[in-house]
């Protein structure tokens, strides 16, 4: 397959709170090295893109060693937390600006919606906007002309069509944007999170129009949304940044990528509640997974152990909830010796996602003795294609096969 885009070591660097490099000392000596054949003297220092701490340095990297190859056809999907430089990313791809250190090599026309507006001229009105933003892109008139009809009516826009944008709501601004660039014969269409201003039915018919640009013409989509939804359900490949720095792509599979984006954005939670030692109590000494791990595939089978003390007879109450806190499973159990208790989670048990898990121990019909923390696991890697997230939920039910088993500790 041929390659639509190659990236090699593409790095951008900003100083914090200036222009240019901020003073003219800086420039002199970028001049002098340049002047000599030698490397930028200010490339040498500069910090991560770590927006949620304060730096030493006014130099930070947006991008610091991008490498990848998109091949002619993908889908690919760039996810990662605000300020990750997803955009400046797709920036540089589009030449709005130029990378600090590295080379681009693009084979095609490219048309980029990258905020509402892109392209657009507000004095102008839409009609004369189609023309503008196919003339930038290379596009004949009688091109244009042919494919104007499908602009509008895609658009929704053919009563304000002769009208100035500059009076255009945003979410017009988007709809007629996103026409323009899904319509227009361009070899690569690059889209940042615009998407989100339209309305529902919107979003709805532009995922659609991606997956016919995508599969049915093969032209290649660079798509930027913190919907893992839409990820999920238009792109072959995904890619994570994280502080500029790319941290997963084609080394890993999409599923996988997505649950290191999710796993990524989570805070640090517990994986192992485990009581101190006190004796002659009834107590919830230890609850963990299979391996002491948290991260299960979709097919995988696995155990959650709860290991309890004992003393008189109490209920074990066991809640499982998924990452909105909505509780989806609730078991009792009335304990009367100390034993190490297991749930085993079939395959196909669970959709994708985050749960938590969470043990009460109560006297029944008198208090509650003791609460857990909640325990967090993940459900990762999506089954084969043909099942699609949106479905997955009517088939599984964690209700009818998930059960317990006991066994006496030695």
């Amino acid at each position: 397959m041929a390659i639509a885009i190659k990236a090699e070591n593409i790095s951008k660097q900003y100083r914090l709170g200036y222009v240019g490099s901020g003073s003219l000392k800086d420039d002199a000596r970028r001049w002098w090295a340049r002047m000599r054949g030698k490397e930028d003297p200010l490339l040498t220092i500069g910090e991560t893109n770590d927006r949620s701490s304060k730096g030493e340095s006014d130099y930070v990297w947006a991008l610091k060693d991008i490498n990848f190859e998109i091949e002619q056809g993908d889908t690919v999907g760039i996810i990662g937390r605000n300020g990750a430089g997803k955009s400046t990313l797709l920036k540089i791809l589009s030449k709005v600006t130029a990378p600090t250190t590295g080379n681009i090599k693009v084979k095609g026309r490219i048309a980029s919606l990258l905020e509402v507006g892109t392209g657009f001229h507000g004095e102008l009105t839409g009609r004369e906007n189609i023309y503008l933003n196919g003339a930038i892109m290379g596009m004949r008139k009688h091109e244009i002309t042919r494919k104007l009809d499908e602009i509008v009516d895609f658009a929704g826009v053919e009563r304000y069509l002769d009208t100035p944008v500059k009076r255009y709501s945003s979410g017009m601004y988007v709809r007629l944007g996103f026409a323009v660039a899904a319509h227009l014969e361009n070899e690569i269409l690059i889209v940042d999170e615009v998407l989100a201003v339209g309305d529902a039915e919107f979003q709805k018919k532009c995922l659609g129009k991606l997956g016919d640009v995508s599969k049915g013409e093969g032209r290649t989509v660079l798509f930027v949304s913190h919907n893992i939804d839409s990820i999920d359900f238009l792109c072959n490949r995904a890619v994570l940044i994280e502080n500029g720095e790319m941290f997963a792509d084609k080394q890993y599979s999409k599923e996988e990528v997505i649950a290191k984006y999710i796993n990524s954005s989570l805070p640090k939670k517990k994986y192992l509640i485990y009581n101190e030692n006190i004796e002659n109590i009834n107590k919830i000494r230890e609850l963990y997974f299979t391996n002491k791990g948290n991260d299960f595939k979709f097919e995988e089978v696995f155990n959650l152990f709860i290991k309890v003390d004992v003393v008189s007879p109490v209920t074990l109450t066991i809640e499982l909830s998924n990452n909105k806190g909505i509780r989806i499973w609730l078991k009792e159990l009335t304990l009367t010796v100390s034993a190490l208790y297991s749930l085993k989670f079939n395959k196909y048990n669970l959709i994708c996602g985050e749960y938590k898990i969470k043990c009460y121990l109560s006297i029944p019909n008198v208090k509650i003795i003791q609460v857990t923390d909640e325990l967090y696991f993940n459900i990762i890697n999506w089954p084969s294609e043909f099942i699609h997230y949106s479905n997955l939920d009517k088939h599984t039910n964690p209700l009818g096969v998930i059960y317990c088993r006991e066994k006496i500790m030695k």
